[in-house]
């Protein structure tokens, strides 16, 4: 587990809006290790960490982008059924409240990666 920053994104729905940040940070060469884009109606909303924050600042400054930084955790689990629910379970019995979660894992690979941000006013616990 390892803390790490969150940035969201708030963007027009419309073709090319991810692409646009994607570029902007590719050019940047920032990485990004994890995102997840939704959206409703004409507006969407777009979470990645990466791998470089201050570097990523400063790409999405520079395109003029607005975004909010929010501290999140970072956890790798088994790519198995349960282990999800499992860690969920941990975090839950610690009365820890998810604001956002998104996961992935390769099909077929041994780790899934979980990406979390907790309520702002309560302190992140780990699941371990």
């Amino acid at each position: 587990m390892a803390k790490t920053k969150q940035f969201t994104i708030a963007v027009e729905n419309r073709p090319g809006a991810v692409a646009e940040i994607a570029a902007a940070l590719g050019n940047a060469k920032v990485n990004i290790l994890a995102l997840l884009a939704t959206a409703q109606g004409t507006s969407g909303t777009i979470q990645l960490t990466v791998e470089d924050t201050k570097r990523a600042r400063k790409a999405l400054d520079e395109a003029k982008l607005s975004y909010q930084e929010t501290i999140a955790e970072e956890y790798e689990l088994p790519n198995k059924p349960g282990a999800l629910a499992q860690t969920l379970g941990k975090l839950a019995s610690k009365g820890i409240n998810l604001n956002s979660i998104h996961a992935t894992a390769a099909k077929g690979g041994k780790k899934a990666v979980v990406v979390y941000t907790v309520e702002s006013n309560v302190k992140a616990a780990t699941a371990a």
